[in-house]
């Protein structure tokens, strides 16, 4: 049976903590394959500056060299406002003879008890939660933990950071921070 982990988030734009999470992820549990599924519109947040394909561009810009990363992008195929329970619903129906993991950051562990369907959706996953400074555990669903370097970075400090005309460098990987340069993602407009 193959194990697959899957990371999904806005990705936008996709950096080097999200990269850390599948790679620390995969070797733990010792997964086959790590999917990165970018979201369409997630329904925690408000919907993304950049436009779907953008990020899956990106996603797939950064994972292209890595052995046992995929992408996933059947929540940007369905499009709307996409619950993990729905989707994982689908790849288990799609791939019955896999065995899925779900890789959160500490911050979503916390909020887990409250996700949709949540019951649901722990009958389909295994949950792997990776460590995040600040964030308490709560054990009311049962998930395994992942010890992974502290990489105080996030998305929205990157955009930031651009549109600020600020270094982005080592934050994301060299070929997206390319990307962005070439697509004047993130840049101040004013």
């Amino acid at each position: 049976m193959k194990k697959v982990g899957i990371l999904g988030g806005t990705f936008d734009p996709i950096h080097q903590g999200h990269l850390i999470m599948g790679e620390f992820s995969r070797e733990a549990m010792d997964l086959d394959e790590v999917w990165f599924m970018p979201s369409y519109i997630p329904p925690h947040k408000q919907e993304s500056s950049t436009k779907p394909e953008t990020r899956l561009a990106m996603v797939r810009t950064a994972i292209k060299e890595h052995p046992h990363f995929r992408i996933c992008d059947i929540e940007l195929v369905r499009k709307g406002t996409s619950f993990t329970v729905d989707t994982m619903t689908d790849l288990v129906e799609q791939f019955p003879d896999y065995q899925f993991f779900f890789i959160i950051g500490g911050d979503m562990v916390e909020h887990l008890p409250k996700w949709h369907r949540v019951e649901d959706l722990s009958k389909m996953v295994q949950f792997i939660g990776v460590e995040r400074p600040g964030y308490g555990w709560n054990n009311e669903i049962p998930v395994h933990f992942v010890d992974i370097p502290s990489v105080d970075v996030s998305s929205t400090m990157i955009r930031e950071r651009i549109s600020q005309g600020r270094s982005v460098l080592y934050l994301l990987p060299e070929v997206v921070d390319s990307f962005i340069k070439e697509h004047h993602l993130y840049e101040n407009k004013s």
